[in-house]
């Protein structure tokens, strides 16, 4: 296996195992990204191989800005994205932000029909404590607001992931 394919392996599992632990992404996982990105791609065609590492960076995160900008991604998954442009350049990036896309939509098809499969099952309500009626003993009010973002999004490191890996398989 080569280098680039290591680099990628490491990077989307770091960032799926902290996305789906967490929710977050930590600084860490894009910069090592980059970092790598750079060096390998710089070792292996000089500058032209830094400066196409640098474009796929800005183009990564250009891809996703948007999504962030309109608050339907967060700045963990914009900075992956950015991580993984410096190590795959702009053309393999481009490919893997379409795959990207395209197991983002089978996770969320998947996600919505598990949920509401789960509703059909459980037909249980949920009351909803309005933030200043929480009781001593029970959860801060911050944290029902945080609860709820959870239950209402999705994690996106393993789509991003998958479609990075997708776009190294070998074309024949």
């Amino acid at each position: 296996m080569t280098a680039l394919i290591w680099i990628a392996g490491f990077v989307g599992v770091a960032a799926i195992i902290d996305d789906l632990a967490r929710r977050r992404i930590a600084n860490w996982i894009p910069c090592f990204a980059f970092l790598c990105g750079v060096a390998l791609q710089s070792v292996q065609n000089g500058w032209r191989g830094a400066g196409s590492a640098l474009l796929g960076t800005v183009t990564g995160a250009a891809v996703f800005l948007i999504f962030y900008l309109l608050g339907g991604m967060g700045g963990g998954d914009v900075k992956l994205m950015a991580g993984f442009g410096a190590v795959l350049g702009v053309k393999t990036l481009l490919e893997a932000a379409l795959w990207t896309a395209g197991c983002g939509g089978v996770m969320a098809l998947l996600v919505i029909s598990v949920r509401y499969l789960r509703q059909l099952w459980k037909k249980r309500s949920t009351e909803v404590v309005p933030a200043g009626e929480v009781e001593a003993g029970q959860i801060e009010a911050g944290q029902i607001e945080i609860d709820k973002r959870r239950a209402d999004s999705i994690p996106y490191a393993p789509a991003i992931a998958m479609g990075v890996w997708l776009s190294l398989v070998p074309k024949t």
